[in-house]
């Protein structure tokens, strides 16, 4: 069940309804039940891959807390690290063979070609289930959570259950932690559930996902995938303009399920940890990734990159540790060396920054270069977007060869006379469709500049402002993507960017 469908925009308000009037002790039973059937709603059998998931990590977290108690503090602290690795082996197994059993095939048999034995048959197909690479984090944060005993295990599985797999954010994150959802679960009878400032808000940030889905995402898509489809028909300049609408489109695209997934969870009174914060804007790839995809790069920190040793190490080993961190943050987003080669490139991206800074402030100090002047700022910015596209060409082509291929296309046919010849507007969007573009994209930088500037989201910047200003700044998103959004009588809706991750 997709956020920009029919199907949801008859199943929220039915949750939603019956989440108010029931009693406050049944809400998290609801809401569980509710969760289940919209995963279902993809593949009901991988529901139990979820169920799997949740009772292994339940009970690892049940085995630590009855291990704490031992009083031979030596075999207790065995008997918790065997119980983490149990986890970690069992949810990652299953994770590894649902994600990644055809990658890991189809390189075990290049080698065994390369080595003259025969090829090994593939014994049946292995269909990715929706999101489980979100929830299976999210589980394993649990148990290393009480583990560490940053929080205490739950003792009501229903409610652990309901912290798994709470259906906002289900499928494509953001991947909550459990000192922040778990407690919120276990506080649900607490939550006033009709609060007008709250419902609004979370109202405003839905239509404002919808805007960047249905509006631009899904319009910069077409001119994106009829680029990168046929990469070799095209020169320098329509591949420029297609990865930095690709660019946007994954920005927007990613974006919009999180504020979604947030507005919803705050009409019903809970408080999800913030997705993205203004990404391109970023001065640098080290701030870009404390602004992208915010709960999987703290994930990675905190559960990989610091138990790894950290910075708090050689500077050898430090780079090792960045290295590791990108790699699998990489190979997290598929089963590809392609997405492999883009973890590489912004590990390799963060320790060239690493190793340069010191010459870098060098050069600053020496030639008394205004650093805190907009130019400087605006150039920074400039140097990371463009490196970060670099980038995203490995992401979107999901081949190493082809996005080789595609930058020396960039760099050899070069081609500026496509924007005076309107060759432009044969690439899946007409000049109309263009332009609703371009005015979209103009709208989703002064709303990500105000973020910027003032440090508050949109539902927070529209509640300070006048009532007339707020309800038409609403009434104008809405009119757009009734009006302009990319849908009609033959669409379906296009699928969310990250659920394939």
């Amino acid at each position: 069940m997709l956020f920009n469908s029919y199907d949801f925009m008859l199943f929220f308000p039915i949750v939603i309804g019956i989440y108010f009037l029931i009693p406050r002790k049944l809400r998290y039973v609801w809401l569980l039940i509710a969760s289940y059937y919209f995963y279902m709603g993809w593949n009901p059998k991988y529901a139990i891959l979820i169920a799997i998931s949740t009772v292994i990590t339940f009970i690892s977290g049940i085995f630590i807390h009855k291990a704490n108690q031992i009083e031979n503090k030596t075999l207790a602290k065995r008997l918790k690290q065997w119980t983490v690795a149990g986890s970690f082996i069992s949810n990652l197994g299953i994770l590894i063979f649902f994600k990644y059993f055809d990658f890991l095939l189809q390189n075990i048999n290049l080698l065994l070609s390369n080595m003259g034995v025969s090829i090994i048959e593939k014994p049946f197909d292995v269909i990715l289930p929706v999101g489980i690479s979100f929830y299976t984090f999210q589980a394993l944060s649990y148990t290393v959570d009480v583990y560490r005993g940053d929080i205490q295990a739950e003792k009501n599985i229903l409610r652990y259950a309901l912290f798994v797999s709470f259906f906002p954010q289900l499928v494509a994150g953001p991947i909550e932690r459990s000192g922040n959802l778990l407690q919120q679960v276990d506080h649900v009878e607490e939550i006033h559930v009709w609060n007008y400032e709250r419902i609004t808000q979370g109202i405003i940030l839905m239509i404002w996902g919808l805007f960047q889905k249905m509006v631009i995402a899904d319009r910069a898509s077409i001119f994106v995938n009829q680029v990168y489809d046929a990469y070799w028909m095209y020169g320098s300049f329509e591949l420029i303009i297609a990865t930095i609408l690709f660019a946007i489109q994954i920005y927007c695209d990613f974006a919009s399920y999180s504020l979604i997934a947030i507005g919803t969870s705050k009409i019903m009174g809970f408080q999800l940890m913030e997705n993205f914060n203004v990404p391109y804007f970023a001065r640098s790839i080290k701030e870009f990734w404390g602004r992208w995809h915010i709960s999987l790069s703290t994930w990675f920190r905190d559960y990989l990159y610091i138990p790894l040793g950290g910075n708090r190490c050689s500077r050898l080993r430090k780079y090792f540790n960045l290295m590791v961190t990108f790699l699998v943050s990489g190979i997290w987003h598929g089963a590809s060396w392609s997405f492999i080669a883009w973890g590489g490139i912004h590990g390799i991206y963060q320790i060239v920054g690493d190793i340069i800074r010191p010459w870098k402030r060098s050069i600053e100090k020496k030639y008394n270069m205004r650093t805190e002047s907009f130019s400087y700022k605006l150039g920074q910015v400039m140097i990371t977007f463009i490196l970060v596209n670099i980038s995203w060409i490995f992401f979107r082509m999901n081949s190493f060869g082809k996005s080789i291929d595609f930058i020396h296309r960039i760099a050899t046919r070069w081609n500026p006379w496509v924007f005076f010849d309107q060759s432009l507007y044969g690439l899946g969007l007409t000049q109309l469709e263009i332009d609703i573009l371009i005015v979209a994209i103009v709208i989703l930088f002064l709303i990500d500049l105000v973020r910027y500037k003032k440090g508050v989201t949109i539902d927070i910047f529209l509640k300070e402002q006048c009532l007339w200003f707020r309800w038409f700044v609403i009434l104008f998103m809405i009119f757009f993507i009734f009006i302009y959004g990319i849908y009609g009588p033959t669409f379906e809706a296009s699928q969310f960017i990250y659920f394939q991750f």
